[in-house]
């Protein structure tokens, strides 16, 4: 039994197209819907399509914008570039890897929350910085403002930071 709904992805497929050229908009557009890539949805494309699963796989694990496993509810991006690595991006990781109790690129057990390492997400003057949600900045941050902020996040107790 499938976890995921297929029909979403015959849909995707029947709007963006059936050629090799329409294998990142088909994903991507995979990704937006479901939040990340299954391997089931890899199946359906290919059986859908003139591309196979393990072209599609190919093009999924090369763009590091493809995410294979499912994800938190709030993605938390720690900005690796020059600039926060040098303003002490490395602290912040190690402090929301103890705050939230996985390693960075893992998920939290009740799924709420995904810690990553990103390359750099353009914000060099407020470094270092997190992105959160990939909607809200937060920058010029130490490890005990970074965990703060994780703290307020709804659904979040200060209390479980002890």
């Amino acid at each position: 039994m499938c976890a995921i709904d297929l029909d979403v992805v015959n849909e995707i497929v029947g709007q963006k197209g059936r050629t090799a050229d329409h294998a990142i908009p088909i994903l991507q557009e995979v990704q937006k819907r479901l939040r990340y890539v299954p391997r089931e949805a890899l199946a359906r494309i290919a059986d859908l399509t003139e591309m196979t699963e393990s072209q599609l796989f190919g093009v999924a694990t090369f763009y590091s914008q493809f995410r294979l496993e499912p994800v938190g509810d709030t993605i938390i991006k720690v900005c690796h570039g020059t600039a926060c690595h040098v303003g002490g991006a490395k602290g912040l990781t190690e402090a929301l890897e103890n705050r939230l109790g996985v390693k960075s690129g893992e998920t939290t057990a009740d799924k709420k929350f995904t810690l990553t390492s990103v390359a750099c997400v353009g914000c060099c003057s407020l470094a270092p910085v997190i992105m959160v949600a990939d909607d809200r900045t937060y920058g010029r941050l130490d490890m005990k403002k970074a965990v703060s902020i994780v703290d307020g996040l709804e659904g979040v107790s200060s209390a479980e930071s002890g």
